[in-house]
């Protein structure tokens, strides 16, 4: 279990709970026993070596698979059964192919945000403003007219978390977003990230690189199948947690990476 116990200011602060959870795919086991919470306002990094489970953990917070064992909440409803999904925004690894030939705008991607308010009425002047202010907030109003398909990876990526943010979600899942972006980009990512958190988003963002984590987020967790870390990253950092989740050293004196 983990030992994260921050004070809360009450339950409807905490937007996720993870209680002895376990998952396998047939007979290969990917998760075992996983308990975490996150409250609101909190900006998480999950990290762990290929096939640790991490994209599968945030698969179940979604409610796209059903854990073995154990049981998940989003905003304290059962995952499986959560309807609010406005209040969830998700921003995937790379999009795939058939995705990059959506003949749409930047600006289209974002109002779909709104879809969920709308219901079976129309856009309107009210979500356009909401949507054009998510563009502005994440840097990319001068393409709100280009064709998706035309961005580089790193504003594909802005554009999908302006969606979220015309969504008017509550907390942002970003899983290895930053997979295929240039660096310089990616430094821009991550400050962009922290402006969010700065503004009260919740972010839970599965990653790749172990430095960035390190560096931004407020917590870090740290798995491969079980749950090896959950704390402050200089705790983390000065722990061999990371060394026994890879399985081998790959600590260098002035980051943490896999070798």
């Amino acid at each position: 279990m983990s030992d994260h116990t921050p004070d809360t200011g009450g339950q409807s602060d905490r937007l996720v709970s993870v209680e002895d959870v376990s998952f396998s795919y047939t007979a290969r086991e990917v998760l075992t026993d996983i308990s975490i919470a996150v409250d609101r306002g909190e900006y998480v990094g999950i990290v762990g070596p290929n096939g640790s489970g991490k994209s599968t953990l945030l698969r179940l917070l979604l409610g796209l698979h059903e854990p073995d064992d154990g049981w998940i909440e989003l905003f304290g409803h059962p995952a499986g059964d959560f309807i609010d999904r406005e209040k969830v925004g998700y921003v995937a690894q790379d999009v795939t192919e058939n995705t990059k030939r959506m003949p749409i705008t930047v600006k289209e991607v974002v109002l779909m945000g709104r879809f969920a308010h709308v219901g079976f009425g129309r856009i309107t002047s009210a979500d356009r403003e909401r949507a054009s202010e998510a563009l502005a907030t994440v840097g990319i109003s001068h393409l709100a007219d280009r064709k998706i398909t035309h961005l580089s990876g790193g504003q594909r990526q802005r554009a999908y978390i302006a969606r979220a943010l015309a969504s008017e979600a509550e907390l942002l899942v970003l899983d290895e977003p930053t997979v295929g972006v240039d660096a310089e980009s990616v430094d821009a990512f991550f400050e962009l990230l922290a402006d969010l958190n700065d503004d009260g988003m919740t972010i839970l963002l599965v990653e790749h690189d172990i430095g960035a984590v390190i560096t931004h987020a407020s917590r870090v967790i740290c798995l491969n199948r079980e749950l090896y870390f959950d704390g402050d990253p200089a705790s983390f950092a000065a722990s061999d947690a990371l060394d026994r989740a890879f399985g081998t050293n790959v600590r260098r004196e002035d980051e943490v990476v896999p070798s």
